[in-house]
């Protein structure tokens, strides 16, 4: 089940996630939290979607397909995050991984404090696996040093800190996981280009169809820095700004 914002680009949000999940063999059930004016330059406004719309859509369709796995995204508002901690209440066994999306990539705003708040208090501690960028780690974490921002987010409550390094410089993308009780573990590819938009979504999104089909959160890591990499490697120039990552391009393991 995914739960994220539309990008009228295509280039990140729902779209990319339907695109990843379906790419990796899982079907995506999509439900729409916000609507955004976009492209593939930044982000200029969003509405969030009704929240007891939200909570039918997911009622209905939870009473009717398996959940095997759930990716949140762009959230809307603090109303939307209050329907799903309730929906996720009810589905304790589902692993969710969650995309806390606050800013976009040219610096457009994707979250008010209303929602950062609710996202930290309530939702955060119901996912398996955050992934924050290094912009949304120092926000979140309230420091600079991405390990101090990792840890403090455990100690709130988190169960795991996946930080990506998309938006870093280096010839190297290193996306570094941190548990409570164990030593962080590193995943390294080779940077290629600049910046791309979409990467962050197509992540998540292809970490949760991997812990979907049963892999273990280390597996589904793997697999999504993989598929990622190698949409990177074919991405569009679809508009003026940022590649878009082509997460249709056949892909195997």
């Amino acid at each position: 089940m995914i739960l994220s914002g539309l990008d009228p680009s295509g280039g990140a949000g729902i779209q990319a996630d339907i695109q990843a999940v379906t790419a990796l063999g899982c079907h995506p059930l999509p439900i729409l939290t916000c609507l955004t004016v976009q492209d593939t330059r930044n982000v200029y406004g969003a509405s969030a979607v009704d929240a007891e719309l939200i909570r039918r859509q997911l009622d209905c369709v939870a009473d009717d397909a398996p959940i095997h796995a759930i990716k949140t995204g762009a959230l809307g508002n603090a109303d939307v995050v209050e329907v799903l901690v309730e929906f996720l209440g009810k589905h304790p066994d589902v692993p969710v991984i969650t995309d806390p999306v606050i800013k976009a990539a040219g610096g457009g705003d994707l979250a008010d404090d209303a929602l950062i708040r609710t996202m930290k208090k309530r939702l955060f501690s119901h996912a398996e696996m955050i992934t924050p960028n290094g912009i949304e780690l120092a926000l979140l974490g309230e420091s600079d040093d991405p390990t101090e921002a990792a840890q403090s987010l455990i100690a709130e409550g988190c169960q795991s800190v996946l930080a990506t390094g998309g938006h870093g410089e280096g010839p190297q993308i290193t996306n570094t996981l941190y548990t409570r009780d164990a030593d962080p573990l590193y995943w390294h590819i080779e940077r290629v280009g600049g910046e791309y938009h979409g990467t962050g979504c197509t992540l998540a999104a292809a970490i949760a169809a991997g812990r979907a089909q049963g892999l273990s959160p280390r597996a589904a890591i793997s697999q999504a820095q993989n598929f990622v990499n190698h949409a990177i490697l074919h991405a569009l120039k679809v508009g003026r700004g940022q590649p878009v990552p082509d997460r249709g391009i056949p892909w195997e393991q």
